[in-house]
């Protein structure tokens, strides 16, 4: 990577696999200048360079990334799987083993809340110039709680094409240019864009168009300029001919005492064409009902919107990156793997 980045004169561009969350991955071209303009777009974002934990897998972007960032600070990144305590990876082992300087994480929202129940990891989190947080929602809940237990979190917002978060709470980094259409898709500009897909032209034409990326993403500008990410365009569930928003109906779901994550998602059904069907991870089952949910969600949503069925888990499952693998839940749901509660 250290040759890549700064020996070699014109080294191939690296080919970066997406998560394949929503579909089949796509192998994306990434050239050594956006590499590059994203990672020295973070520094100057952050206002330091130091140690970097890496906590996600070097083949996606957030965690190549992290070792980019990593050899332009001339430090070696801590490998967060490497530090084990009792019997699991310890993020305040890989804290302890940063040394001195500034020290940086990168994290995925589904990890945080884990973290922040373990002392040990707590205290470290604390300790940490910055905390990234990205591959999808970091709930106002969850940042509020990181908040007030100290924790300097940013929500980042970006993708493989991106070279990464490209977003910093609502701000673009520096010279990436962040547009919204009318019909609400979210546009990105600049020095961090891919080449291109690997061996797909067509997907290529259609994703880059007169310098701009054309996300999959829905978003807005608030009052202040910042943007908001909505949810995926495609992330709606038609449910008795009613357009169900599930990234809204989801992030309501979020706000529940003891919900530590939720999907939502539209199944088949007789009845209502798609059933919308709220899935969290809890350990407080008792008094989660459907009923309680309901109520919870149409005090502030429409009441079309509230979901048929309620399925509680231990765990969602996830990809290796980290993000909610929403393909196989949608698969489990379909074939009547989880039990409904």
């Amino acid at each position: 990577m250290r040759a890549w980045l700064a020996e070699v004169e014109e080294p191939p561009p690296l080919i970066i696999e997406t998560s394949g969350s929503t579909g089949a991955p796509k192998r994306v071209v990434l050239a050594r200048s956006a590499v590059l303009a994203s990672a020295r777009a973070t520094a100057r974002r952050l206002g330091a360079q130091g140690c970097w934990l890496l906590a996600l897998p070097p083949g996606y972007v957030a965690g190549l990334q992290v070792v980019v960032r990593s050899v332009l600070a001339g430090r070696e990144p801590v490998i967060v799987a490497e530090h084990v305590v009792a019997e699991r990876p310890s993020f305040a082992a890989g804290c302890a083993a940063a040394g001195s300087g500034p020290v940086f994480a990168s994290l995925v929202a589904a990890q945080v809340p884990g973290l922040l129940e373990n002392d040990d990891d707590l205290t470290a989190l604390r300790g940490c110039h910055t905390v990234l947080v990205g591959g999808g929602p970091f709930s106002p809940a969850l940042r509020r709680r990181t908040e007030e237990l100290g924790v300097n979190t940013v929500a980042t917002y970006g993708s493989s094409e991106t070279a990464g978060g490209c977003v910093y709470d609502g701000l673009p980094l520096d010279g990436v240019a962040v547009a919204v259409a009318e019909d609400g898709r979210i546009r990105i500009g600049g020095p961090t864009l891919f080449s291109g897909y690997d061996g797909d032209p067509t997907l290529t034409a259609d994703s880059l168009v007169d310098g701009w990326f054309l996300t999959s993403d829905r978003g807005e500008f608030d009052t202040t300029g910042r943007l908001r990410v909505l949810g995926r365009l495609d992330d709606v569930v038609v449910s008795g001919g009613v357009n169900v928003p599930t990234s809204a109906v989801s992030a309501r779901l979020l706000e529940l005492p003891g919900v530590t994550s939720a999907a939502v998602l539209g199944v088949p059904d007789d009845r209502w064409g798609q059933r919308v069907v709220a899935v969290v991870a809890s350990a407080q089952r008792p008094g989660l009902t459907l009923d309680a949910v309901r109520d919870f969600v149409t005090a502030d949503l429409p009441r079309a919107w509230a979901p048929h069925q309620l399925v509680i888990l231990d765990a969602l499952p996830l990809l290796p990156n980290g993000k909610l693998d929403r393909l196989r839940l949608a698969t489990e749901l379909s074939q009547s793997q989880v039990a409904p509660w």
